[in-house]
């Protein structure tokens, strides 16, 4: 089912006297429980469009809409509810907090959301996700004592722990190496089927996306 689509989007820019056309008429849609991978060489619009479809970033032209309610009609602060509420994000880099351990990271994440779940309900949240992603034995830990791949585990618990409905993954095995982004990619597909998320991830390396869904 298709929860969440682009429709002609645009996006200008302006310099002086300079116009350059960055995204022409984009169409796309997200359906549950499904993956969808934007590739292309980098310049070529894939994170500005992300940036537009997760609510960061303004539109020229168009329509973004999710649960049939366009987001570029909305208020900054509808918007920055439902990221909260529904969205999860990944980056290039974890951007973990450094001195919040691995347990208080997703905490965190569940405070933002506005969970309803008091702080035992939580802490059984947490360690449930945590082990979805193999990094309950980690949950002491700070960001300085993980490696690169199990910072991007933690990232990835702290974007799923409130369940959200779209996930978005800004080129997340970049900076790893091919074991490891293989195994973040397979990753990610298994959490896009267990909690039925809509999935767009923006990558350059369309063959680690490949291999992890053979």
């Amino acid at each position: 089912m298709s929860i969440f689509k682009i429709e002609e989007l645009r996006k200008t820019f302006t310099n002086g006297e300079v116009r350059e056309d960055i995204l022409k008429g984009i169409n796309l849609s997200l359906e549950e429980g499904e993956i969808t991978a934007l590739v292309g060489a980098s310049g070529s619009g894939k994170s500005t469009l992300l940036s537009i479809a997760a609510g960061l970033q303004s539109a020229s032209e168009g329509q973004v809409i999710f649960e049939e309610k366009n987001l570029l009609d909305m208020s900054p602060t509808q918007v920055r509810k439902i990221r909260a509420s529904s969205f999860g994000f990944v980056f290039q880099f974890a951007h973990l907090i450094p001195f919040l351990t691995v347990e208080e990271q997703l905490m965190l994440m569940l405070d933002v959301s506005e969970s309803k779940l008091n702080k035992k309900q939580q802490k059984i949240e947490v360690n449930k996700t945590l082990l979805l992603v193999d990094m309950a034995h980690r949950k002491d830990a700070y960001p300085s004592l993980l490696s690169g791949g199990e910072k991007q585990r933690v990232a990835i618990a702290r974007a799923i722990i409130h369940k959200p409905k779209v996930f978005f993954a800004d080129e997340p095995t970049a900076s790893l190496d091919s074991k490891r982004s293989k195994d973040i990619m397979s990753l990610i597909l298994k959490l896009t089927k267990t909690f039925n998320i809509a999935t767009l991830i923006v990558t350059h390396d369309a063959s680690v996306y490949q291999e992890s869904i053979n």
